[in-house]
């Protein structure tokens, strides 16, 4: 399995909120009301003058936030939240700022922490030899003195596939991307630092497959340390 990186870019990103306060706009000149449907890509790009692709990806991000809902071969309506809720998410949307890194540390090692705590009182056997699969591909290329990055956190998101908590596994596979591109970026992890990896995964994974959920939180917390401590030495 292969873990794909993807980017936003400054120039995507300021172009993502133009037609956002576009959007938003036209959601408030046309009074649409939850459940009105949105003009179409191409009208929306002939209208905003950007590509189609734009729009989409736009769309796309308002869908995350749970503004807009899309509906194949029906089309984009608006969410029913309301519109001064609407409006309000918006304005918070167009002056959010990239995550830094350590907010990016501290926010996976809340949700990890729970995670590994219900993987291990909800994890199937599909899960836990998927979690193995993991295991076994971060201990091969750590051991070859390999960029093992991309396993590792396969490794960390089978756990969160395995809790049964879809949000929970939405938000790691949100924060997931840049944390690699930090992690590279960084020079985080060493060669020993990664060979070291393979005994806190392996008592991760010992932990979840004898449905011990304090043991297991245990492990992950220790598996953490010396991320933290990096994190935090930095500043």
């Amino acid at each position: 399995m292969k873990l794909d990186v993807f980017t936003v870019n400054d120039n995507n990103n300021k172009a993502q909120k133009a037609i956002i306060s576009q959007i938003k706009e036209l959601i408030n000149y046309k009074n649409l009301e939850p459940g009105d449907k949105l003009p179409s890509e191409r009208m929306l790009s002939e209208k905003f003058g950007v590509t189609r692709s734009n729009i989409r990806e736009t769309i796309q991000k308002l869908e995350f936030y749970g503004l807009l809902k899309s509906i194949p071969q029906s089309g984009t309506f608006v969410a029913n939240i309301g519109v001064v809720a609407m409006n309000g998410m918006i304005d918070d949307i167009l002056i959010l700022e990239s995550p830094d890194f350590k907010s990016l540390v501290e926010t996976r090692i809340l949700l990890e922490l729970k995670t590994v705590s219900l993987a291990s009182l909800r994890r199937t056997e599909k899960d836990l030899r998927n979690i193995e699969i993991a295991l076994d591909a971060y201990e091969i290329k750590a051991r070859n003195g390999e960029d093992a990055v991309q396993e590792d956190l396969l490794f960390h998101l089978a756990i969160a596939k395995a809790s049964g908590n879809a949000t929970m596994n939405m938000f790691m596979l949100t924060i997931i991307p840049q944390i690699i591109m930090d992690f590279e970026k960084y020079h985080v992890c060493d060669k020993d630092q990664s060979v070291q990896g393979i005994e806190e995964h392996r008592a991760i994974y010992d932990a979840i497959k004898s449905h011990n959920s304090a043991e297991a939180r245990e492990k992950m917390k220790k598996h953490f340390n010396f991320l933290y401590q990096y994190c935090y030495s930095t500043e």
